[in-house]
């Protein structure tokens, strides 16, 4: 079966009325990734044949946040031209993909209105019309019952409080909306006229209950909204529509099918954790860092709602049960400062220099407020060691020594509550994204976890993105078949822990200083 009558039965399809067939890898097996951070975004292409998985990036592009009239928006317009500029990028070099999908961040939706038009552009989680709205929310719904509905973490930009600060300041862009899209399935619809609500990315806004696999109506009745203005809600793999004649022509492409993926980013990146058994966790590492399990129900009770820990969507019906941890945001913020004062900042020269530093000389809670943005990183951390009466870290060398041992000990403190609420052993931590570069952090955090790290794949997202297609084209059966291909398609590094005793004593003096406050 060829990719042509592949698009030719996505109808059937889609009505549950046929299955796709499943279909033999071939040198051909093209897939387009649309992969969108919140300051940037790229194209992919992704080959899939015998000897594995390749990848290349096709275009590039910022996105960055409008500021107007008090307000902080996303120009989904500009995001759609991009995904246009990629795909007609591709049909000229004679390129049909056998599909395309779309990752995005969590939290921001676009508003359509009944004539089908999106009403404006969408508003950005950092936008501060939440601020506040989470404390007036729990007016009307308690928190302790939100996170029982939802087993969602608490943060002010939660779709949850956008809705209900968009209600009650009587906003006309709700009050005209007939459909509410999250991004990845707003995108989605401007390629293929189809509304749909992909799980994972739903699962991000804080609405999804993870028990009934349904928005929950207590929440939606508080914001003000039905059910019926969200599109059916589908699981990652599932075909969306092909392109529709307009783009087509824009493209040069034809009717290519458009697949729902893990819409989240970290749901696609999770999904190509390249793990062999289920007993792992995994750390998404870069400038935040996401640290969790892969579980097969949701982990809602007394401790995780303590501990702020959030159940997101997966693949195949999984649970991303996962905290979010500060990550080299220290370090990068930092880096500029030693940048502007003319001081050396280079990856090359912290690597080198690091280990001249006496080890766990200072330590900071690295998910402390005062780090969240701060005027000078530099300065809060000094002020966190004064505050402690620790010694304060002076030179470059000193500031990092402290960034990394803290943030070593603070995975270890969070791989300890995993442990605690897993259902099952941790025997693995797989480290993903770019952080698995950070040769030194990862053997620290081996160290401090007392478990084997496994790092790769750096480009996790847009792996999970075009496995997702694959396995929607029948090229690969279910989540372990992918990761097995992953595993063999990639280069990993294993990283095995040493200084036990050390590291004991490390994270005695750890809880000592850095008191944990959720």
């Amino acid at each position: 079966m060829d990719f042509c009558a592949f698009s030719r039965i996505f109808t059937a399809v889609f009505q549950g009325t046929q299955t796709i067939p499943t279909m033999k890898k071939s040198e051909n097996n093209l897939f387009f990734a649309v992969d969108l951070g919140a300051t940037s975004g790229r194209t992919i292409l992704g080959t899939l044949s015998d000897s594995g998985l390749t990848l290349r990036e096709i275009t590039r592009f910022e996105n960055p946040i409008i500021h107007l009239s008090r307000h902080c928006y996303w120009d989904i317009y500009a995001l759609y031209r991009e995904v246009i500029r990629g795909l007609a990028a591709v049909a000229r070099e004679g390129i049909s993909p056998c599909s395309i999908g779309i990752d995005t961040w969590g939290v921001d939706f676009a508003l359509v209105g009944a004539d089908g038009e999106l009403l404006r552009n969408p508003y950005s989680y950092r936008d501060p019309h939440t601020e506040g709205a989470m404390d007036d929310f729990f007016k009307a719904v308690p928190r302790e019952r939100v996170y029982d509905l939802t087993g969602i973490q608490f943060m002010n930009f939660n779709s949850l409080f956008q809705l209900y600060q968009l209600h009650r300041t009587g906003n006309s862009a709700l009050r005209a909306a007939d459909k509410i899209l999250f991004m990845p399935d707003a995108l989605s619809y401007l390629l293929t006229g189809v509304r749909v609500t992909e799980r994972t990315i739903a699962s991000t806004s804080q609405m999804l209950n993870p028990r009934t696999g349904r928005l929950e109506a207590e929440l939606l009745k508080a914001c003000g909204v039905s059910e019926s203005q969200f599109g059916p809600i589908v699981q990652p793999g599932t075909i969306v529509g092909t392109l529709t004649p307009e783009v087509q022509r824009l493209t040069g492409l034809g009717a290519v099918p458009v697949v729902a993926v893990a819409g989240h980013d970290t749901a696609s990146a999770v999904a190509a954790v390249p793990a062999r058994s289920p007993h792992f966790a995994y750390l998404s590492s870069g400038t935040w860092s996401l640290m969790g399990i892969e579980a097969p129900e949701p982990i809602i009770n007394k401790e995780s709602y303590a501990r702020n820990f959030t159940n997101e969507g997966g693949v195949e019906g999984t649970t991303r049960f996962l905290k979010n941890i500060c990550g080299m945001w220290l370090l990068e913020r930092s880096r500029a400062e030693w940048k502007a004062e003319g001081k050396p900042y280079s990856y090359d020269y912290i690597y080198a220099h690091i280990p001249d530093v006496p080890a766990f000389r200072s330590l900071i809670h690295p998910d402390a407020p005062c780090f969240a943005n701060p005027v000078s990183m530099v300065g809060a951390i000094q002020d966190y060691c004064r505050l402690t009466a620790q010694p304060v870290p002076e030179t470059t060398e000193e500031v990092c020594r402290c960034i990394f041992d803290s943030l070593a000990l603070r995975y270890r403190q969070v791989f300890g509550y995993l442990k605690e609420m897993a259902p099952f052993p941790l025997e693995t931590l797989h480290i993903i994204g770019g952080g698995t570069q950070n040769v030194l952090l990862n053997q620290l955090t081996a160290n401090a976890t007392g478990v084997t790290v496994v790092t790769g794949p750096i480009e996790c997202t847009a792996i999970g993105n075009i496995m997702l297609q694959a396995k929607a084209a029948g090229l690969v059966g279910d989540l372990w078949e992918m990761r097995a291909l992953i595993a063999d398609s990639i280069d990993t590094h294993t990283y095995t822990p040493r200084d036990a005793a050390l590291w004991d004593e490390a994270y005695s003096k750890y809880t000592a200083y850095c008191k944990e406050k959720e």
